[in-house]
């Protein structure tokens, strides 16, 4: 594993019981011998369950697991929040059902701060392996990012993966300007990194789906095709400006 001097894991939790405690154990398993200081930063989005109940058991057993509590605003507010608020050099967005495995982490840290200033995973390219998701689900998402190139320009293969690792100075600098607290504020911030000048590198990763994945196939794609246009005319606004 490449080493920075701090990274802090921010991962976006809503309702999630049934696997955020195990999901926290691999983490505190794979990271208690890593050279760099760390943080698991879980901001809870008003979770209704057991979800801080759990982040707080894990955090009583290591304390560099940090509960974030947070008012219920979606996927975008909870991880804008959590990017925020961290001080670490380096700030890798994770999904709560850790769907890539986490050897693929140390790929992320190789490539941040030295050869780009954000790496996004990718499902698609040369290297990419996608384990057990069902052909409908593959079609939409390659739909949906056939939009996304044709309204905003991002030339990026797949900018709904999970997993980004970005530096201190593009976090900061992309999340005080998103403004989208649903599940297209990846694709705001993406378009955000273009306008700021901040480079962006795919890294194409193993990934697994998870069936009891929170995304609705239709209701979620129309709000975020939604919000695509949001995005479209927000730039034409001058609202990012």
């Amino acid at each position: 594993m490449a080493s920075p001097r701090s990274l802090s894991i921010v991962i976006p939790a809503f309702n999630e019981a049934a696997r955020i405690g195990r999901t926290l154990d691999e983490l505190r398993a794979h990271l208690a011998t890593a050279p760099f200081d760390w943080e698991v930063r879980v901001v809870d989005d008003g979770s209704t369950d057991e979800t801080r109940t759990l982040i707080t058991r894990a955090a009583a057993v290591e304390p560099r697991i940090i509960l974030q509590a947070e008012l219920h605003r979606g996927k975008g507010g909870a991880v804008r929040a959590g990017m925020l608020a961290s001080s670490k050099d380096l700030r890798f967005l994770c999904d709560a059902d850790l769907s890539m495995p986490l050897h693929e982490l140390s790929r992320f840290l190789e490539l941040v701060p030295d050869r780009c200033d954000i790496a996004i995973g990718s499902r698609e390219g040369t290297g990419a392996r996608r384990v057990g998701e069902p052909p409908y689900r593959h079609l939409m998402g390659r739909g949906f990012n056939y939009l996304v190139r044709a309204m905003l320009g991002l030339n990026l293969a797949d900018t709904q993966c999970g997993f980004k690792l970005f530096s201190a100075k593009a976090a900061e600098a992309i999340f005080r300007l998103v403004t989208i607290e649903g599940w297209a504020f990846d694709i705001e911030a993406l378009f955000l990194a273009g306008r700021l000048g901040f480079t962006v590198r795919d890294l194409p990763i193993e990934w697994h789906y998870r069936a009891e994945s929170r995304v609705s196939p239709v209701r979620d794609a129309v709000r975020m095709a939604r919000d695509v246009v949001r995005i479209r005319l927000n730039a034409a606004k001058g609202r990012y400006s």
